[in-house]
């Protein structure tokens, strides 16, 4: 695999994550693909942990995927087992009895049930999972838990990731200060249909499973779900939130409940810090665009038309050459098969009008737009005039460092 130097859009240091009680974790070198890394984590969660979760609406998901669908329906979680190097896709039975051996050996483990475990697995699909040399680590991982080991574990699930991604938050429910920890892993194959690749949220706040799951859906859909890469949709896609209920506040039960509005404040403004991480550390990627789109016929039709953006090579591109071809935009406005007024349309780039009224602005000086495209971070907006829909989009730069990582992939 080729060895590719960190992010130039990367955070300059891992955040200091404070413990969340009810959540402990562990990591260690399994060689699942690839020697001297970490590539295994589990975390456990004390009993009464409430869970929730979206999952990717691909039509190959992989064992994994399947196996956590079934979990959520009971609401409860003891374990969480991630391994990188392999995403268990697209292997049949065998891939099924990997995840069932897992699950056994991880519930013994946590002597939890097993509806109470939690699977996931990234990497490379259509290979066999050697499900012995995860299952092998459980013991040693279940007897090195701790609670002050978020960066090993953020490191332990990352794949061509070239920097781990952590967040941290507190809230208010109720007058009871809780804490809010996210890790999340993502760097290619990134156009979300739910969520992230993998994403894990842990709070200690106290509420009730069918909140949880409300919650972390809205969540993902104003977060994980408003970014891409390079438009392809994994096969492993999984956010997960577990509450573990230790806070010192009465349970909630009802996600629309006042007594959250703080916590899904910072629950979103966490989701957005690590979707923003993962677009920062898009496979090649030099610079990071916001995509602002305005007057759609909706709110679903303004997020088509920012992706459509967002996700084209045209436009990727020309950003990576610091190319003004605002064409470019243009064009994929056109192709998102939302209701857009031609005669109407505006453009700014950087806060610079570049089109509007169906043409380029009178006296645009592509000088400016040109200086702008030479910085690291990118404001694109638009404005289709048929509506009050609106949309934000955050995506990166399409560069040659994206063909060669992806290229010596499995080398």
């Amino acid at each position: 695999m080729v060895n590719v130097p960190v992010s130039p859009l990367a955070p300059d240091a891992f955040p200091d994550m404070p413990p969340i009680p009810g959540v402990r974790t562990s990591s260690c070198e399994a060689g699942v693909r690839y020697a001297g890394r970490l590539d295994l984590m589990l975390a456990c969660f004390a009993p009464g942990t409430t869970v929730g979760g979206v999952m990717t609406k691909s039509q190959t998901a992989g064992a994994p995927v399947i196996w956590n669908r079934l979990a959520l329906t009971a609401g409860a979680a003891r374990g969480l087992i991630v391994n990188s190097g392999n995403a268990n896709v697209f292997t049949g039975r065998r891939g099924t009895e990997a995840v069932k051996k897992t699950v056994h050996a991880v519930a013994t483990a946590l002597e939890c049930r097993k509806e109470e475990v939690f699977v996931c697995s990234t990497g490379t699909i259509g290979e066999y999972l050697l499900e012995e040399r995860v299952v092998s680590k459980v013991d040693k991982l279940s007897s090195t838990l701790s609670n002050a080991k978020w960066q090993e574990a953020a490191h332990a699930i990352m794949t061509t990731d070239t920097f781990a991604k952590g967040a941290t938050l507190t809230a208010d429910i109720n007058g009871t200060e809780v804490t809010i920890n996210g890790i999340a892993k993502g760097s290619g194959m990134i156009a979300p249909d739910m969520a992230t690749m993998l994403g894990y949220i842990f709070t200690d706040a106290n509420i009730e499973a069918a909140a949880i799951q409300a919650i972390i859906a809205e969540a993902a859909e104003k977060s994980f779900n408003c970014i891409s890469v390079d438009g392809d949709t994994s096969t492993s896609d999984t956010l997960l939130m577990f509450a573990t209920g230790q806070a010192d506040h009465a349970i909630v039960t009802n996600h629309e409940d006042a007594r959250l509005d703080d916590f899904r404040r910072a629950l979103l403004e966490l989701c957005v810090n690590l979707a923003h991480q993962i677009v920062c550390d898009g496979e090649g990627a030099t610079k990071f665009i916001e995509i602002r789109v305005y007057g759609a016929e909706n709110n679903d039709a303004a997020r088509a038309i920012g992706l459509s953006i967002g996700n084209s090579p045209l436009v990727k591109t020309a950003v990576a050459g610091a190319d003004a071809n605002w064409g470019r935009i243009v064009m994929a406005i056109g192709k998102a098969g939302e209701l857009a007024d031609r005669d109407k349309l505006a453009i700014t780039i950087g806060g610079i009008a570049v089109a509007c009224n169906g043409e380029m602005t009178a006296g645009y000086d592509e000088t400016l737009v040109t200086k702008h495209m030479k910085k690291s971070e990118i404001l694109i907006e638009v404005d289709v005039a048929v509506g009050p829909g609106s949309a934000t989009i955050w995506t990166c730069d399409l560069t040659h460092g994206y063909i060669d990582i992806n290229a010596d992939y499995r080398t």
